[in-house]
């Protein structure tokens, strides 16, 4: 896998989605950003979407073995905060807390547990309730 292009198509992806949330329904340019966030997505699952599966049912046998392994852009959040750049001109990436994937994990029982895909670099974050946030698995 090409770890340089999962991370700069994942970020192009993220600002989409970033642009497309930013938008009303009832705003005249959402569905053609919606159709070209759904190709950006067909693109990135094309060529990375295999690696990524790999990589969450890694992460899924490790917290959360009791539930079902979904497509990686189930993992998407909705919305990214988009950080500084590093010192390759790079964004960075963050997630609000609550956005994911819900997963049940034994070890916090009765927490709200969460998986999410997150770019700059890609990885797969867990998140427990508004507090805690751990890197599970990091594309290289």
């Amino acid at each position: 896998m090409d770890v340089e292009k999962l991370n700069a198509d994942f970020a192009v992806l993220a600002d989409k989605i970033n642009e497309l949330d930013d938008l009303d329904y009832s705003d005249e340019r959402y569905d053609d950003l919606e159709e070209e966030l759904h190709d950006l997505e067909d693109a990135f699952i094309e060529e990375f979407g295999q690696d990524l599966e790999e990589a969450i049912a890694l992460v899924h046998d490790e917290f959360c073995p009791d539930n079902d392994v979904l497509l990686p852009t189930a993992y998407f959040a909705k919305n990214y905060v988009r950080l500084q750049k590093d010192h390759k001109g790079r964004h960075s990436y963050d997630v609000e807390y609550g956005e994911g994937v819900p997963v049940e994990v034994d070890d916090f029982p009765g927490q709200e547990v969460r998986l999410v895909l997150v770019p700059g670099p890609t990885r797969l974050l867990v998140t427990v309730g508004d507090s805690a946030k751990q890197v599970a698995w990091r594309a290289n």
